[in-house]
């Protein structure tokens, strides 16, 4: 089977056979497919697409070129969740310690942050001491003594998404939606869970900057996600400004610890229980999404989810006493208060330009080798819909250095204060 046949055919907007993908993939991954062709196929595939059972067997094939984990020692009905990434999304920190609180398993492998958008990896790695590299023997064992563990990939998974990935962020391919299906799919496949709950977010700070494409999206990976015999749904939720308060690794870790003591701000809340519900109900401990958003509810206020927070902490290396002294973590040198220059109502706030305003600082990567500041970053003090006087504090920016004008320039560009205007809704649409 030649390599010029598979591009032909897919160019032409054939279905590809599971043979011809198996090829493609087997083949780039060894190195017996030089990139020009793989860039061919990977532009051929952007325009005309792929079927759901093409999706399926792509992330399959990708999948089955490396590694998988195996979770089979852990008992009960495993749950994930993945984010397609945002600004202030540290939603998984708090939601992973609620789920295992009612005694659902909860491996998580998460990643790290590029560009404007943070990663978990990175958060947790403000705690003093957290370890994200764990062995698969530590990781499947630290599951089964708390429920509980987040940690960066193991091994050798999907080493062809790897190669791809590369391969597509320099032949402008990024954006095709069975592309990025079969790239996180086959990553969550791998990693052994059971049921999925993918948090696809759309608008101005989101991969998916239109709510069609982030559905197109959702749709696709959950069609994957039933082809292989995973449980998954999707929930498509707000990006056009930052999800939370606070931008930056140390300040997230902070915030994600007030809502584990019930004291976090009402978006991210609503979005941790909302996804957090399904998650319940695919375990098999709720029938009913009312019951387990309630179940949720009550690790928070009786403190079980905030206590597995720390076991967590504790069992990866970390402090756990940063849970009641923030000041463990590290610390910006300075706190500088931007105030409103008129007074009116916040109507916008480009959440992407916010997240690359705290990038500039230190808090986030331009590449894969940049060293991140944990402990600088944004708090906003005002959200969409927001009235504000001139004057008011606006953002308080956490910095190491004094002389933030560049900084301070782009935040204000980036927070329009008008007329009155309705906040849009947290959640838009649920994919089942």
């Amino acid at each position: 089977m030649r390599m010029v046949d598979i591009i032909e055919r897919k160019r032409n907007g054939a279905e590809l056979t599971k043979e011809e993908l198996h090829t493609f993939i087997e083949g780039y991954t060894k190195g017996e497919i030089p990139d020009y062709q793989a860039s061919a196929f990977l532009m051929a595939t952007y325009f005309n697409g792929m079927t759901a059972k093409e999706q399926a067997t792509f992330a399959l094939e990708m999948l089955h070129s490396g590694d998988e984990v195996d979770l089979s020692l852990i008992p009960g009905i495993k749950v994930d969740k993945h984010s397609t990434g945002g600004v202030g999304d540290k939603t998984s920190i708090p939601l992973a310690p609620m789920i295992a609180a009612l005694d659902i398993p909860i491996p998580m492998i998460s990643g790290r942050g590029l560009g404007h958008t943070g990663g978990t990896l990175d958060k947790l790695e403000a705690i003093p001491g957290f370890k994200v590299e764990l062995s698969e023997a530590e990781f499947i064992q630290q599951v089964k003594d708390i429920n509980l563990a987040i940690i960066s990939a193991t091994g050798n998974i999907a080493p062809a998404d790897k190669k791809l990935y590369a391969l597509r962020d320099v032949t402008a391919t990024v954006d095709s939606i069975p592309l990025i299906a079969g790239s996180i799919m086959s990553k969550k496949i791998a990693s052994g869970t059971d049921a999925l709950v993918l948090d696809v977010k759309t608008g101005s700070g989101a991969f998916m900057k239109t709510q069609e494409k982030a559905k197109a999206l959702a749709q696709a990976m959950v069609e994957i996600g039933k082809n292989v015999g995973m449980r998954c749904m999707a929930v498509i939720s707000d990006m056009n400004q930052p999800l939370g308060n606070t931008i930056g690794n140390t300040l997230e870790i902070e915030e994600s610890i007030e809502i584990l003591k019930g004291n976090g701000p009402k978006d991210i809340t609503d979005l941790v229980l909302t996804l957090g519900s399904q998650m319940v109900v695919l375990a098999g401990k709720a029938e009913t999404l009312e019951q387990a958003r309630e179940m949720l509810i009550e690790v928070l206020v009786n403190g079980k989810a905030l206590e597995k927070f720390g076991d967590m902490i504790e069992a990866q290396g970390g402090d756990r006493n940063i849970i009641d002294d923030y000041s463990l973590m590290p610390q910006a040198k300075y706190q500088i208060t931007i105030k409103a220059p008129k007074a009116g109502y916040i109507s916008k706030m480009t959440a992407d330009e916010l997240g690359v305003a705290s990038m500039l600082l230190g808090g986030g990567r331009q590449s894969k080798e940049d060293t991140i500041n944990y402990a600088v970053g944004l708090r906003l003090h005002k959200k969409v819909g927001d009235r504000v006087e001139k004057d008011e504090e606006l953002v308080t920016v956490y910095s190491d250095q004094k002389d933030i004008e560049q900084v301070e320039k782009l935040i204000l560009d980036n927070i329009e204060i008008g007329e009155k205007t309705n906040a849009v809704p947290l959640i838009h649409e649920i994919i089942k």
